[in-house]
């Protein structure tokens, strides 16, 4: 178990400048990356806290979260509460929720469609291409060694043009996991043109032999997303 600081940024009572919580070493990372992702979770916590302390009973909220870690925190109302009479601005927020709902339900579609091609190979089949075992490829992709996008019905899916020419995988790939924190992030960059790259997609540039320019690139991106 790792410690994970949250600063309170005014929000916590006087005299309070932060907490600590324990949270599993392996979402210290992910957590840590994307403070603004943790803060808003917080926040819908405590307006929880408040409404179920008025109303003397639970109260509840949904978090949806997609492969990139994309979040969606949506109160669900208990029809024993009152009813608040809506303003243009609950409307508004309302209406954003479900526009970003039906952008994250175009994402998994796109995702399923990624994962359906021929180039993505199962464990089994990559770790063949590897002359390796499953298990080693297993370990390799939570260590970020090697890039593998989860499929969910049907598992982990290998790109197969993750390697160079050695037929080894990228050895940028594990900097690339640690600048951009997610597997599908990495995916994006390895397959999207960048201009600090000159037009060259991730990939592109690891092939050619410009690794700290696409490690640098990566870099770039990252900050972006914090």
């Amino acid at each position: 178990m790792a410690f994970f600081l949250a600063t309170g940024a005014g929000a916590l009572p006087e005299g309070m400048s932060g907490f600590k919580i324990k949270v599993p070493d392996n979402a210290t990372k992910v957590l840590s990356d994307k403070p603004k992702r943790v803060q808003a979770l917080l926040q819908q916590y405590g307006q929880a806290i408040s409404r179920s302390r008025t109303a003397g009973k639970r109260v509840s909220f949904r978090v949806d979260v997609d492969p990139e870690g994309e979040m969606v925190v949506t109160p669900v109302e208990d029809d024993a509460l009152p009813t608040p009479t809506l303003s243009e601005d609950s409307i508004a927020d309302s209406g954003l929720e479900q526009a970003l709902a039906a952008a994250r339900g175009r994402g998994r579609s796109k995702a399923a469609e990624i994962l359906e091609r021929p180039n993505m190979l199962s464990a089994d089949d990559f770790a063949c291409l590897l002359g390796t075992t499953r298990v080693t490829v297993n370990t390799k992709r939570q260590n970020g060694q090697v890039l593998g996008l989860d499929g969910a019905k049907r598992g982990y899916r290998f790109p197969d043009w993750q390697l160079d020419s050695d037929g080894k995988p990228f050895a940028a790939l594990s900097l690339l996991h640690e600048r951009l924190g997610g597997a599908w992030a990495v995916y994006r960059f390895l397959v999207q043109p960048h201009g600090e790259l000159k037009g060259l997609t991730g990939r592109e540039a690891l092939e050619r032999g410009r690794t700290e320019q696409a490690v640098a690139a990566a870099e770039s991106v990252g900050r972006d997303f914090r």
